[in-house]
């Protein structure tokens, strides 16, 4: 969602319109929108896609994102407690 919010506001704030991005970025109108609403899981490329039409660093959209804003349905297990898990605290330090 917060992704989603992201592209809309750059969006917005160029004055585009969205069948404008979904031309520019080679992708199906209905499936920009989805991104929008966080509906959709983009890959990179189409993140990349999205970022070059606004002509902004794909940082600019993804900034701060991590695994707490995953939804519940993707929750992973960090490396870091993994290992911590099977071989104890000693090889990762405090």
């Amino acid at each position: 969602m917060i992704f989603g919010a992201r592209v809309r506001n750059v969006r917005v704030e160029l004055g585009l319109s969205q069948e404008n991005v979904a031309d520019l970025a080679q992708m199906h109108v209905t499936n920009y929108g989805k991104i929008e609403r966080g509906v959709a899981n983009p890959s990179l490329v189409t993140i990349l896609r999205i970022a070059s039409v606004f002509g902004v660093d794909v940082a600019a959209l993804t900034a701060g994102l991590n695994g707490d804003h995953l939804p519940a349905a993707y929750s992973v297990l960090p490396a870091a407690e993994y290992l911590r898990s099977r071989h104890g605290n000693s090889l990762l330090g405090p």
